[in-house]
């Protein structure tokens, strides 16, 4: 691998590049501080933005409150037409948005791409969903009362969202939020905030009213931005998507006024083959899976326990598809994988690496640190027959790590998939439908996947269980998170005739 070309990408429209927050239709680029943005695959500064005060946050959530007030009464076929909108947009702007993702995250142009598709799909989804906010009618102990119920907007939602998908994690919650009636106030990473600042500037033209979608910016005062969203009653519910250990503490934060919380927290997805699995639809699925994004989503396998009979063949039929991958610029369409998101990630791969070796893996595909390339980059490494009790078996790596365990009966395996404090994915190969949907029902996670190894479609309820959080993003479901049910309850009703 030689050195990359790392030369500034070049956008239809330059507008879609920002240099300050978004607080009520207006741009903030102002600030006593300032932060820089760079790109991980070379540590270049991509951006200086304005370090705000954490005043300019209490600032946000006042003109979303105010805005609540007209914003909730607008038609939902009007919300409608500004989420079509903004999927129209971002589909016209797909090439130019992708290479912002690419840019600020380091992630390859076709998972880049294939990002921004997924996050238009969610302003799809609910201009469709919009309309349909239906409540029910119930009928009382008492005869002669009827009870109606209504599902109402909660209020302004803080949303704050992680590096990994700078795109796709606001718009899953932002799109619900809009459609249901909400305002907004957006807390996007420090390391990609270009392009939640770029969804802004679309905003404008969707033809959202002012003061709807605010994104404030900060990067050394991210904890106190979320304390005064958390504390604040006038945000009504907090969304995150990021770390178990952040997630907790924004619960706690909330605490003091009772807000409605949705959590997608961290995972250690199990990936499990069984014997009679379709060998190739196996292989290629787990590699779907676990090196989207190079290992970098909370839905990737961190685990793959294949049965013992046919461990070695997998892990070879893995390998050979790893070494055609091509690590290098994610700007550069030749490139199969960018880079890492910094070098705390990098350690972290290579520490579970290390360790897994050290008790006795198996090393299928070397991989390892690419220096040449940058201080971030690292190629995919493949192990089998990993011991039970490596640290990786216990930690999500969120890296190019692929760790195959070895197992001999369902008993066996569904144990080792459900020895863990997270419940997000999980994911299960087999021919034979009672296998699959006796593992399905026994394992503990939000979502199972059968036979395929992808999530990435807005009509899935997307959510975990125990320390994977709660709540559910898309689908039917997602927008009842955004929603509050009041009851009307009509009595004194004439004798029915």
């Amino acid at each position: 691998m030689s050195a990359e070309n790392f030369s500034r990408p070049v956008f239809k429209d330059a507008e879609l590049l920002r240099k300050g927050a978004y607080i009520d239709g207006q741009w903030v680029e102002t600030a006593p501080e300032y932060f820089e943005v760079t790109n991980p695959a070379n540590s270049e500064v991509i951006a200086t933005l304005p370090e705000q005060p954490v005043s300019e946050v209490e600032r946000a959530i006042d003109v979303a409150f105010d805005s609540f007030k007209t914003f909730k009464n607008t038609a939902p076929r009007e919300r409608a037409r500004w989420l079509r909108n903004m999927y129209n947009l971002m589909i016209e702007n797909i090439d130019d948005l992708a290479k912002l993702i690419a840019w600020e995250n380091g992630k390859a142009m076709s998972d880049a791409i294939g990002e921004v598709r997924y996050a238009a799909s969610y302003y799809e989804w609910y201009a469709e969903e919009a309309p349909r906010m239906y409540g029910t009618t119930i009928q009382p102990g008492n005869p002669t009362n009827r009870v109606i119920t209504m599902r109402q907007p909660v209020g302004v939602c803080g949303i704050i969202c992680p590096w990994n998908f700078p795109s796709a994690m606001i718009t899953r919650k932002a799109a619900a939020a809009l459609a249901a009636g909400c305002t907004v106030v957006i807390k996007p990473d420090s390391s990609t905030p270009l392009s939640a600042l770029a969804l802004a500037y679309l905003m404008e033209k969707a033809g959202f009213p002012k003061g709807v979608f605010n994104v404030v910016l900060s990067h050394t005062r991210t904890p106190e931005f979320g304390l005064r969203l958390c504390e604040s009653p006038k945000v009504k519910k907090i969304t995150f998507t990021g770390s178990t250990a952040v997630g907790k503490i924004l619960m706690k934060q909330s605490a003091s006024t009772l807000k409605k919380l949705s959590l997608e927290l961290g995972g250690n997805a199990p990936l499990i083959v069984f014997a009679d699995a379709d060998m190739d639809q196996a292989v290629e699925q787990a590699i779907a899976s676990k090196f989207r994004g190079l290992g970098q989503t909370c839905v990737c396998c961190n685990r793959l326990y294949v049965h013992s009979s046919i461990i070695d063949e997998f892990a070879e039929r893995i390998a050979a598809e790893v070494r055609k991958f091509v690590v290098g610029n994610g700007l550069d369409p030749k490139n199969t994988h960018g880079c890492l998101i910094n070098g705390k990630a990098v350690a972290k791969v290579e520490h579970h690496k290390q360790d897994a070796v050290s008790r006795g893996a198996k090393v299928v595909v070397e991989g390892g640190l690419l220096p040449e390339l940058g201080p971030n980059f690292y190629a995919p490494v493949v192990l089998s027959h990993v011991p039970h009790d490596a640290v990786v078996a216990k930690e999500e790596t969120f890296g190019p790590l692929c760790p195959i365990f070895s197992f001999d009966t369902i008993e066996e395996v569904v144990g080792y998939a459900n020895d863990s404090e997270f419940g997000l994915a999980s994911y299960v190969f087999s021919k034979n439908i009672d296998t699959v949907y006796t593992v399905a029902e026994a394992l503990e996670s939000g979502m199972v996947s059968a036979n395929t190894g992808l999530f990435s479609d807005c009509s899935i309820p997307f959510g975990g269980v125990k320390e994977s959080g709660f709540g559910r993003e898309g689908s039917l479901y997602g927008i009842e998170d955004y929603t509050v049910i009041k009851t009307l309850n009509i009595g004194s009703l004439p004798p029915r005739i």
